[in-house]
């Protein structure tokens, strides 16, 4: 660290930035020295193996509905439907595996995440860590975090940065009109229209060529077994189906924790303050702990990113205590009122734009 050493601190200068809670930074790291001594960040791994079991279980059923049933129009949904299953399911595994929750040596994290993200779904881990890493530091920070660098090509984003655009005069899509468009460019499109291709180009221009390999392992297991049963046309349209249902189910519910929430440029707060106000939680039930893939608790994803997610139930409430204590709003709603303030935010940001582009 050495080559950092900018110099040392002045004896009568602060020790503590201003901009950052004192008192809050204190108690998070009691709350975080209490989560070790309750071993909550100890994974189970029959759970995590279980959950690997039941995306290899309905990989084989998509596969064996259309070997036995046909390729009939019927078989052929529900054969899609599975795998956008399987896909949406590997995407949260993988992400238990990027954020090294499952083993205690990272390098076997590291290993499994590539297999996962890899070989069950077809992208790069490299790609992964270098955007999501960036998010967890700086959530919602303008610039900082590569989830809201759709502001301001395609959205108009958070309060400050909305009227921001609209004072600058700048209009590079009618953003009054983007809870509506966001049905058509959002959901349905981000993973067939985007991230399809761009992860190609990302492991070539980086040379990533291990990604690579896991990578093109995907598609020659996936052409080699459904394209005696489908053909070529059959097989590439399966491929977009699976791709269209995984994109609405993966951005519906990655943003209905953060595009809600405040989102601005970097104020540099403390760590606790930083992630309650750029994330949200969604009520806890086994339906929507599966089908967010825990996600659901995105506060205390966020506060403890290494922690197991089977977990995050069991810390929320010292969390809950910690806002309390602090005056810190601690959201948790409904699954489908979080959906929807997607839409209410993007409407209420449009608005704001528009009032000044034209008044101010």
């Amino acid at each position: 660290m050495s080559p950092l050493l900018i110099g040392e601190l002045a004896p009568d200068q602060p020790s503590f930035e201003p901009s950052k809670n004192k008192k809050l930074v204190e108690d998070f790291r009691e709350l975080r020295a209490t989560v070790e001594k309750m071993g909550l960040l100890n994974p189970n791994r029959t759970f995590f193996i279980l959950c690997l079991f039941h995306i290899l279980v309905l990989d084989v059923a998509a596969w064996l509905t259309i070997w036995y049933f046909g390729a009939s129009t019927v078989p052929f949904l529900c054969s899609a439907v599975l795998l956008g299953i399987v896909q949406a399911q590997a995407g949260w595994l993988q992400h238990d595996f990027g954020h090294l929750s499952v083993f205690s040596k990272s390098k076997w994290n590291h290993w499994v995440h590539k297999f996962v993200i890899g070989h069950l779904k077809g992208a790069p881990a490299s790609w992964w860590n270098h955007l999501h890493f960036q998010h967890h530091a700086k959530p919602n920070c303008f610039r900082k975090d590569p989830d809201v660098n759709m502001h301001p090509l395609f959205f108009a984003l958070g309060k400050t940065l909305s009227v921001e655009l609209g004072v600058q005069k700048k209009k590079f899509m009618p953003y009054n009109h983007q809870h509506k468009y966001f049905f058509i460019i959002g959901p349905p499109a981000l993973v067939p229209l985007y991230f399809q291709w761009y992860i190609f180009y990302f492991v070539v221009q980086r040379k990533q060529w291990v990604d690579l390999a896991w990578m093109m392992s995907f598609y020659i297991r996936f052409f080699l077994t459904y394209l005696p049963l489908l053909g070529v046309k059959g097989i590439l349209g399966l491929h977009l189906l699976v791709r269209f249902i995984e994109s609405n189910w993966f951005v519906w519910i990655t943003q209905m924790n953060h595009i809600p929430m405040h989102i601005d440029y970097d104020k540099n707060v403390d760590w606790f303050s930083t992630q309650l106000q750029a994330t949200c939680n969604v009520h806890q039930s086994l339906f929507n702990d599966w089908f967010s893939g825990h996600l659901n608790f995105q506060i205390e994803h966020h506060l403890f990113p290494t922690m197991p997610r089977h977990n995050y139930w069991k810390v929320a409430p010292l969390v809950k205590s910690l806002c309390a204590k602090h005056g810190i709003e601690y959201q948790c709603k409904p699954l489908l009122t979080a959906f929807a303030d997607i839409v209410h935010s993007l409407k209420d940001s449009g608005e704001l734009w528009l009032d000044a582009y034209l008044h101010k």
